[in-house]
């Protein structure tokens, strides 16, 4: 009987068990039943918090593409803008060979030495009242600002087209045709640097001046082709259509910042630009070494071609090829110091990365240029490569420079602006451009009248010219010195 039980015992239980296990399995139903059923009575809410959330997010999404496509549209438009804007000033060099051997306009030749520094010089000096202008008071009217400039450039080179005397090219193609440029150059740089406020600003005005040196690279053939097949009237006409239609492209890539539109709007010009920055050393130590580098590095972009031609009796294409050859290296430099000065890993200075440009291109200038000799086109080969290469990479290490500014001013809890650091880094450029221009016209005529010094190229009449290029091109890197001095002198913990 007690295994007849316990089995009868056994299979109760078990029965109860599957019993129990399937009301649970009843009870789970039920509840997932109701759980599904509150879930469809709540979901038109929960739905429309989770479409609400979506929509938001791929709103985001949109505005950031739209954000990176009209980055990269600024840097595509400033690369393009870079032909109208220093076409002419860098390809100076093929016109002036050219007057030099085609003059047939009153006057002095000589005065045509002065066109290229002083289109370069008044184009850097007119930036600041420039920048200090478009960056607050006039921000919404830029791009009208720059077509106006477009009109200016192309209607000096159409006038330039019918001068008869010497001081009509310098009028037309020195002064008029670079404030045109000016009035491109500002608004949109200043658009250039609001779009890229981040770290890699430094790097995005690097990649600029690496066009406008494919601009100096590829120009230079171009009117050298020009002035072959026409004379320099119709070349200056054909030219004045290549800056309309770029200029035009390239103002309508770049629009100004909605920052820059919404604070001009807002307040009509009511908030002053922060002047604070000028009580401290730095940024006339800065200034003071960009005016003495300018002062040199405008002087082989006007002379190279002449030097080439009469002393190392190159030919007019040759000559032209190291005019190109000095402005290929500045692609590559310009990006390469401006990734130093960005570059978190090797955290060099700003004053570190310009003596490195400025002491290179000085020995470039002493060791090359100067010891040229006739017929020696290797070393005029070498030192435009070199000299293009560093020396063209100088205004790249700005950005750096302008963040070291913003990170003082950070520290003495000051405001400061970076557009108009940047106008005044260029107006010092311009300083050092129009004093390179006047006293290149002297020194060319002393070695005339001397006949040089020493052997090579400086026993030419170019003589006084390249140690003037190379001192002045050493001292642009002057500032790394104060700094070193600065830290020597400061206390020690």
């Amino acid at each position: 009987m007690v295994p007849s039980c316990i089995h009868s015992s056994k299979h109760c239980s078990e029965s109860t068990l599957i019993a129990r296990k399937s009301a649970q399995c009843r009870m789970a139903g039920d509840s997932e039943i109701a759980l599904r059923e509150l879930s469809s009575s709540d979901s038109p809410g929960q739905s429309q918090t989770n479409t609400e959330q979506d929509g938001i997010a791929a709103e985001a999404d949109a505005r950031e593409w739209e954000s990176k496509k009209k980055r990269a549209m600024v840097i595509v438009g400033s690369g393009l803008l870079q032909l109208p804007i220093w076409g002419f000033a860098m390809s100076y060099g093929v016109f002036q060979e050219y007057y030099s051997a085609n003059w047939t306009l009153k006057g002095n030749q000589e005065v045509t030495g002065v066109i290229g520094t002083t289109s370069n010089g008044v184009m850097y000096l007119s930036m600041p009242f420039l920048f200090a202008l478009f960056t607050r008071r006039w921000a919404r009217y830029r791009q009208t600002a720059a077509m106006c400039g477009a009109v200016i450039a192309c209607l000096s080179f159409l006038l330039s087209s019918f001068s008869t005397e010497g001081w009509h090219l310098v009028a037309t193609q020195g002064v008029l045709a670079s404030l045109g440029s000016a009035l491109v150059y500002s608004p949109c740089t200043l658009s250039l640097g609001e779009w890229f406020m981040t770290s890699n600003r430094a790097v995005a005005y690097g990649v600029v001046f690496s066009c406008k040196n494919v601009v100096g690279s590829v120009c230079p053939f171009i009117i050298r082709g020009l002035l072959d097949r026409y004379d320099f009237r119709t070349t200056l006409r054909i030219w004045m259509a290549i800056t309309a239609g770029t200029a035009i492209l390239g103002i309508l890539m770049v629009p100004s910042h909605p920052s820059s539109i919404v604070a001009s709007s807002s307040d009509h010009g009511s908030r002053r630009i922060p002047w604070s920055f000028l009580r401290h050393k730095t940024i006339y130590i800065y200034c003071f070494a960009i005016i003495l580098q300018s002062c040199g590095y405008g002087i082989p972009q006007t002379y190279l071609n002449t030097y080439a031609h009469e002393v190392t009796l190159l030919s007019q294409t040759s000559a032209t090829l190291l005019l190109t050859l000095f402005n290929i290296p500045g692609i590559a430099s310009s990006t390469f110091f401006g990734y130093l000065c960005d570059n978190k890993r090797l955290a060099l200075s700003a004053t570190t990365v310009t003596a490195i440009s400025a002491v290179s291109s000085a020995l470039s200038a002493f060791l090359f240029w100067g010891l040229t000799s006739q017929g020696s086109m290797a070393l005029l080969v070498l030192f435009s490569v070199t000299f293009g290469f560093f020396a063209g990479g100088y205004s790249a290490t700005w950005g750096g420079v302008i963040n070291e500014l913003e990170r003082e001013a950070a520290a003495r809890n000051e405001a400061v602006d970076s557009g108009m650091l940047y106008g005044l880094l260029n107006g010092a450029r311009g300083v050092g451009y129009v004093s390179g221009g006047l006293a290149a016209v002297p020194l060319l005529r002393a070695g005339t009248d001397v006949g040089g010094v020493g052997a090579f190229g400086y026993g030419t009449a170019y003589g006084p010219l390249i140690i003037f290029t190379g001192l002045s091109s050493v001292f642009g890197g002057w500032g790394v010195l104060w700094r070193w001095k600065k830290l020597l002198t400061a206390p020690h913990s």
